[in-house]
């Protein structure tokens, strides 16, 4: 029985020696972005982190507002890189709301599913349903929100008031990251993983779609863990679907959400019931 090497399957950096170019352009289209198609930004809680940015296009159609919640492990990353996100959806008329939230080691795991729960609340005030797309950590946020039972979080909103997520290159069980790197900054350890891990937790209510999708050229990991989350949800009644991108690595999977001709884009817009 083979032994594996967890540090290398899940520290994408290492496994893009150039992903600093892609981090680059994320933050240089996304002003790009923002400097056309100004968003409105709503704060959610304390703090310069806890505001989410609403893109809305000048004609909005859908039945959904799309929200994108961004990756890097948790301990990375902040909402202005990802405004371009909204790119694609907007085009065919979906309002879309990129969050941020505050970092570990000075927030938890736990903590930023709290903080995503209330940019969540908020949005739903406005009084459409949410569709969640999320990337990396953002995948694993997706899906916990997917799970949420938001009538026990607020008795006035409807227990499926997000119906579907999206998530690309999620992690969807957080115990293989423990002997990582990457927990350094998390603090993990096999009881909290598991209480923060959505394969380990109820799944969603009956009737909500999750698509989980990887890029081609990941690591085996993430394939394993799209593959168990939509197999395990799907079990209990769950739409899912797994599907590879083909050719794409961990910082170029996303690029279809920018582009209003991808099926990425056709995807969300779709589940947005646009």
């Amino acid at each position: 029985m083979s032994v594996i090497d967890y540090e290398a399957e899940y520290n994408n950096r290492a496994r893009v020696p150039d992903h600093p170019a892609h981090i680059a352009g994320w933050i240089a289209d996304a002003a790009d972005y923002r400097e056309h198609t100004p968003p409105t930004p709503i704060p959610f809680g304390p703090g310069e982190r806890a505001v989410l940015d609403l893109f809305t296009p000048a004609d909005p159609r859908g039945a959904a507002t799309l929200v994108f919640i961004h990756g890097g492990y948790w301990q990375a990353m902040e909402r202005s890189y990802f405004s371009h996100m909204a790119k694609g959806a907007n085009a065919h008329g979906i309002s879309v709301a990129v969050p941020g939230y505050d970092l570990c080691p000075d927030n938890s795991i736990t903590g930023i599913i709290d903080q995503m729960r209330e940019a969540c609340r908020v949005l739903l005030k406005l009084g459409r349903p949410l569709v969640i797309a999320g990337h990396s950590a953002g995948g694993h946020l997706a899906a916990c929100m997917l799970a949420t039972d938001w009538r026990a979080q607020d008795p006035d909103l409807a227990q499926d008031s997000v119906r579907a997520a999206y998530a690309i290159s999620g992690l969807f069980d957080l115990e293989p990251l423990i002997s990582t790197s990457i927990n350094k900054a998390l603090g993990l350890d096999a009881e909290s993983a598991r209480a923060v891990s959505p394969l380990h937790n109820p799944p969603p209510h009956p009737g909500a779609i999750l698509d989980a999708v990887v890029g081609g050229a990941e690591s085996a990991e993430y394939h394993r863990q799209s593959e168990r989350i939509a197999a395990s949800w799907g079990e209990a009644g769950v739409a899912t679907r797994y599907a590879r991108i083909d050719a794409c690595h961990h910082f170029d999977v996303i690029a279809g959400l920018a582009d209003p001709d991808s099926a990425m884009t056709r995807r969300v817009v779709a589940l947005a019931g646009g």
